[in-house]
């Protein structure tokens, strides 16, 4: 009997410190930074740690595509709005059609990258609810005293 509630004891105290990780999100300039256990994580961690649930992984793989059309339009876009301006920096003849197509493509880019924010932001909502929902802090036992002919228990309902 001893046995029995020392290992039940010892049971419930471990799933109480075994609960996976929050990812936690901080708003900074341009978007949210996104941490789990104090170490940042890239939109590659994301992506990895939300494989398990399937709606938080598909709300990422939508995220990760609107990032990387969004890297690729702002880093072109930056490209050409930098050339005519380092061009004019250093003295030359600056081709300023170049800056304005890359202002373009830059807002092109924004788009992309609020909506990338909103998924990221939605998946990892999603994760951190599917985490509380098979929590300890959510498993209630109700104990009860049996007592009957062949003597007294102890019943744990969940």
């Amino acid at each position: 009997m001893k046995q029995t509630i020392l290992i039940l004891i010892f049971t419930l105290t471990t799933i109480s410190y075994c609960n996976a990780q929050k990812i936690e999100m901080e708003k900074v300039f341009g978007g949210y930074k996104y941490s789990q256990n104090g170490n940042q994580m890239t939109m590659k961690d994301l992506v990895k740690t939300m494989e398990a649930n399937q709606q938080a992984f598909d709300f990422i793989k939508k995220a990760q595509s609107n990032n990387t059309l969004a890297s690729i339009f702002g880093g072109a876009g930056g490209f050409l709005v930098g050339w005519p301006i380092g061009t004019a920096i250093a003295g030359g003849d600056a081709n300023w059609n170049l800056a304005g197509i890359g202002a373009g493509l830059i807002a092109i880019g924004i788009p992309f990258s609020t909506k990338a924010n909103k998924n990221t932001k939605q998946a990892v909502q999603l994760y951190n609810s599917s985490l509380n929902a098979t929590s300890f802090y959510e498993f209630k036992p109700v104990f009860k005293l049996i007592a009957n002919g062949n003597g007294l228990g102890l019943s744990m309902n969940f």
